[in-house]
C-alpha cells in the first residue's frame, strides 16, 4: 500500500479571525449562492421523484419531455453546485451543512480547531473544537483569540 507524499499535498490554511473576517465578503457571496443552488436541486429533485411516479401510473408516456427536461435542469444546478463548493475549497473553508454554516481552520493555544460562521452573521465570532461541531460552538473571547501568533500557518 503506497503511503501519501505530504510534499505533494497541499498545505492546510490556518486562519487568524482577522483574516476569516477579511475573508468573509467572498466566502458570504459563495456561500449565498450554494443555498440557493441547493434550493434549486432539492426542488428539481423532488419535482423528479412526482413526475416518475406519475409516469408509473399512466400508460402512455406524457411525462417523458418534463422528466428529460428537469433532469437536464438537475444536472446543471448540481455542477453549478459543485463548482461552488470546490471554489470553497480552494480557500480552505469547509462547508458543513447546506443552509450556509462553515468552518474556518484555525490554530489556537498550539491545536487546531475552527472558527465557526454561518450565512446570515456578521462576522465570523466563534469557535469549537475539531469533533465538536455546531453543537460545540463557543464565542471567541477577544478577536485574536483564535490564530494568533506563532500559531498561524499560511
Amino acid at each position: 500500500m503506497a503511503t501519501a507524499n505530504p510534499l505533494l499535498e497541499p498545505k492546510r490554511k490556518y486562519y487568524s479571525v482577522e483574516e476569516a473576517n477579511r475573508a468573509l465578503p467572498l466566502v458570504r457571496a459563495i456561500v449565498t449562492d450554494i443555498v440557493r443552488h441547493y434550493e434549486q436541486v432539492e426542488e428539481l429533485q423532488g419535482r423528479l421523484s412526482r413526475v416518475t411516479r406519475e409516469r408509473k401510473r399512466q400508460t402512455d408516456d406524457f411525462y417523458s419531455e418534463e422528466l428529460a427536461q428537469t433532469q437536464a435542469e438537475l444536472t446543471v444546478q448540481e455542477d453549478h453546485l459543485r463548482e461552488y463548493i470546490d471554489e470553497l475549497k480552494k480557500l480552505g473553508v469547509e462547508l458543513k451543512s447546506e443552509d450556509g454554516l462553515c468552518d474556518f481552520p484555525s490554530m489556537m493555544d498550539g491545536r487546531e480547531v475552527y472558527l465557526c460562521w454561518r450565512l446570515g452573521e456578521p462576522q465570523v465570532s466563534h469557535w469549537h473544537e475539531l469533533e465538536a461541531g455546531f453543537a460545540g460552538r463557543k464565542r471567541l473571547s477577544s478577536p485574536n483569540r483564535a490564530g494568533s501568533g506563532a500559531d498561524v500557518g499560511n
